[in-house]
């Protein structure tokens, strides 16, 4: 499947803030790709929790399973049989991408893939549900009420993975972070031009907590054991054990 470049924000005429439109969907994995630090490492990090914590027969829910990434590598390395994959997505044309790359991989079978807004998301013994960069979307009051609902779908033992973009309350380390991170994005092929203005279209879309609030919300909602497995300056990965 030929992968687009993204270069929504190079051109003259973008939407005020940030949506997951059609425009974006075409280019989203070169996106992920060249905006997200370590991004394939994390995957595989998630593996090898998952490993260790799921049985067989279990089933994985991506909240947020754009088109279908996180899904495809996970049952590609994970080594316990009989799993399930469902991708839940409120984007139509991002599923659309997902279910073809399923279809293209033969996975068919063992993906399902649903549009659904997550703020409502309702299951039975989720054996593990996957929240990357997502949550960060969600605005601050409706958080808590999200990962109570996530929470009350899971089995005993069941893992929640929640990767999200961080911020710092020291404001030197915080601005620091942040130019590090803008660094990174130059590296990727980013133009200053585009680099201000994707953040300036998310700045009231992405709204981010620190670790600290991130790990409390967790602990509140009931999980027993919550503790991050990567940092890569303000992006920070976090499993929960319920």
């Amino acid at each position: 499947m030929e992968e687009k470049k993204d270069r929504i924000f190079a051109i003259d005429s973008i939407a005020k803030d940030f949506e997951f439109s059609n425009r974006v969907v075409e280019v989203f994995d070169d996106m992920l790709d060249r905006s997200i630090p370590f991004y394939s490492e994390v995957i595989k990090a998630c593996g090898a929790l998952l490993d260790k914590h799921l049985v067989p027969g279990d089933t994985i829910y991506d909240l947020g399973s754009s088109t279908g990434n996180t899904l495809l590598e996970l049952s590609r390395i994970l080594n316990c049989n009989n799993l399930h994959y469902i991708g839940i997505d409120n984007s139509s044309a991002m599923l659309e991408k997902a279910r073809l790359k399923a279809e293209l991989y033969s996975k068919q079978e063992q993906f399902s893939f649903f549009e659904e807004d997550i703020l409502f998301f309702n299951r039975d013994n989720a054996g593990a549900v996957i929240l990357h960069y997502t949550l960060q979307f969600i605005r601050p009051p409706a958080r808590a009420k999200t990962i109570q609902q996530i929470y009350d779908s899971m089995r005993p033992g069941g893992v929640l993975l929640l990767s999200e973009k961080t911020i710092c309350h020291d404001k030197l380390l915080n601005r620091e972070f942040i130019d590090i991170y803008h660094d990174f994005k130059k590296a990727k092929g980013y133009s200053e031009l585009e680099i201000a203005r994707k953040r300036e279209a998310l700045e009231n879309v992405l709204i981010p907590f620190s670790i600290s609030e991130n790990i409390e919300l967790l602990r509140k909602t009931g999980f027993t054991s919550v503790e991050t497995f990567f940092q890569w300056f303000n992006f920070v990965s976090i499993v929960a054990v319920k």
